[in-house]
């Protein structure tokens, strides 16, 4: 679980990135699945590292996930 410090921490980094109302939503996802998220660090680093731009890459790796990140969504 993440405690409140982490949690505020986060959201001041999200804070122009991602919309005030889908922070906290963002957050419960990051906390039902963390592991996903590290998955998907992980691939778009590697994406970066062979040339691809950081939105590139992220966007790729995440459309890999997207049915994952529906479901925890939900």
């Amino acid at each position: 679980m993440l405690n409140f410090f982490m949690r505020q921490l986060l959201k001041s980094k999200m804070k122009g990135v991602i919309p005030e109302a889908d922070q906290e939503r963002f957050l419960d996802m990051l906390e039902k699945n963390p592991e996903i998220f590290k998955k998907i660090a992980e691939e778009a680093k590697v994406k970066m590292q062979n040339g691809k731009s950081q939105t590139e890459a992220v966007k790729e790796v995440m459309s890999k996930y997207q049915e994952d990140l529906k479901k925890l969504s939900q």
